[in-house]
């Protein structure tokens, strides 16, 4: 397919995090674009304001009705009509989409070309040198952070990313002319990253995840290796020493680790007045009070990864420091919404147990005599399936756990799968079942020191009430 001669494009699933960061991509260029979401959002309202048409309803005659208004969009753009064809529209799908969703079938049947997100994002990167983040965890911090390393260095780039950064408030930084890098996180879902080709590959994390899709862990790490060698032969793969099934990695490749000796390594790692201050070194360099204002441990080995690509890309010790020391972080990647001496309230998207237990620790670290509540929502029937007793675990290093129903996502209720099933696992008394209805009267019965809201659903919907309650009674 070649993009040159697309004139309209229509995502179904605008809303989704990777797909408006495309989606702003095209609204910056001379391509009409149009979409659809299930919900309204702070991001479909943020992408409306930036002249993007969205419907929130499946039916037939809205996508009719704004196909249309797509045509009406390109008069008042070019001053002249150009009818929508098969030929100059593309459809772009998130797998979040169902597939009996009235208006996707209704262009299934008509013949229009469709692709999916993981698709078209391959097409944008492939002519362009790609630094591609992948794992099941920390790939959105990660790759963030390179983006930002980068930007602040005076470097072109182009980004698209799985959150919001908070340097820059957007999911998708623009470049400002021929931009020699474009950044972008590798999604495993789905194999959706198979569709890159990067020059420069980073795996940080492959515990088991989606198996919904992959139907084991085997089977998901078979995916990993298989983009471990979809990096370009000239091009380099960064890897975490611990992944189990690295020796079936890409070679020649490059390990890194806070933990194990590997070819990249960070150590001394202390915590000074909040911040985590450590040395990184390999084979050629070693570099000293190197700052991460992020905090946490797995943030150290995020940042571990980032320095080696941007060193890899010809960035000085100078220019890395100063990106590093100034990266603000991600939205909802343990997010202070609140932060004063008597209480603290974080938000973090933690929705697998691994990314639980890290977020989990570093409150613990940095608040060690406070008390530590935390308000979590499951994300998915099947992950909830597949994990409930990891879940438990994690939950259970909490001191106080207010556990909400499950947030269905893309899928259908699945017989026995509650919430229920991480509860009774779990070995702290302190735990009480809870729906979204129900949150706000359950919260004002706890006192809590420090605060945390946990998931990857709609519990972000939350932070605003809760801080408005907190801020009140503060």
């Amino acid at each position: 397919m070649n993009l040159k001669n697309i004139k309209y494009i229509y995502f179904l699933g605008v809303g989704g995090i990777g797909m408006s960061a495309l989606a702003r991509f095209f609204n910056g260029t001379n391509i009409i674009v149009s979409g659809y979401d299930k919900t309204e959002t702070p991001l479909t309202q943020a992408l409306q304001k930036e002249g993007i048409e969205i419907a929130f309803d499946d039916q037939v005659k809205t996508l009719k009705k704004q196909l249309s208004f797509l045509e009406e969009q390109y008069i008042n753009y070019f001053g002249r009509k150009l009818s929508i064809s098969k030929n100059n529209i593309l459809i772009v799908r998130t797998p979040a989409v169902p597939a009996e969703h009235k208006g996707f079938k209704w262009l299934v049947e008509n013949d229009y070309n469709i692709v999916k997100r993981s698709e078209l994002l391959g097409l944008i990167s492939k002519n362009y040198y790609t630094i591609a983040v992948a794992g099941t965890h920390g790939k959105t911090t990660t790759s963030t952070m390179i983006a930002h390393i980068l930007k602040s260095s005076g470097v072109d780039v182009l980004a698209f990313l799985g959150g919001i950064s908070t340097n820059y408030q957007t999911n998708y930084i623009a470049n400002t002319g021929e931009y020699p890098f474009v950044v972008v996180e590798a999604d495993e879902f789905d194999r959706s990253f198979l569709h890159l080709k990067p020059d420069v590959s980073i795996v940080t994390a492959t515990d088991a995840d989606h198996l919904d899709i992959y139907g084991n862990h085997a089977e998901m790490e078979k995916t990993f290796i298989a983009f471990s060698k979809k990096t370009k032969k000239d091009g380099i793969l960064f890897a975490k020493k611990e992944i189990p099934q690295i020796a079936h990695f890409r070679k020649p490749n490059s390990t890194y680790s806070i933990y194990v000796d590997a070819d990249i390594n960070s150590e001394k790692i202390k915590v000074v007045n909040g911040d985590y201050k450590f040395t990184y070194k390999d084979a050629d360099v070693k570099w000293n009070n190197i700052i991460c204002g992020l905090p946490g441990s797995h943030n150290v080995e995020n940042a571990t990864a980032a320095i080696a690509v941007c060193k890899y890309l010809g960035l000085t010790e100078k220019q890395i420091k100063k990106g590093l020391k100034t990266f603000a972080g991600v939205k909802r990647r343990f997010e202070y919404i609140i932060k004063l001496k008597d209480f603290v309230y974080i938000d973090d998207y933690a929705h697998h147990p691994e990314e639980l237990k890290a977020a989990i620790n570093s409150a613990k670290m940095l608040y060690k005599d406070k008390k530590i509540t935390g308000i979590f929502q499951p994300h998915l029937y099947s992950r909830t399936r597949d994990f409930a007793k990891g879940f438990a675990e994690s939950l259970d290093l909490l001191d106080e756990i207010i556990l909400m129903d499950i947030y269905p996502a893309r899928e259908k209720p699945m017989k026995g799968v509650t919430s229920k099933i991480i509860f009774d696992l779990m070995k702290n008394k302190n735990k009480v079942l809870v729906s979204k209805e129900n949150l706000m009267k359950e919260i004002k019965k706890y006192k809590p020191e420090v605060l945390l809201t946990l998931g990857a659903g709609d519990v972000d919907t939350f932070i605003s009430p809760l801080k408005k309650y907190y801020s009140k009674g503060l």
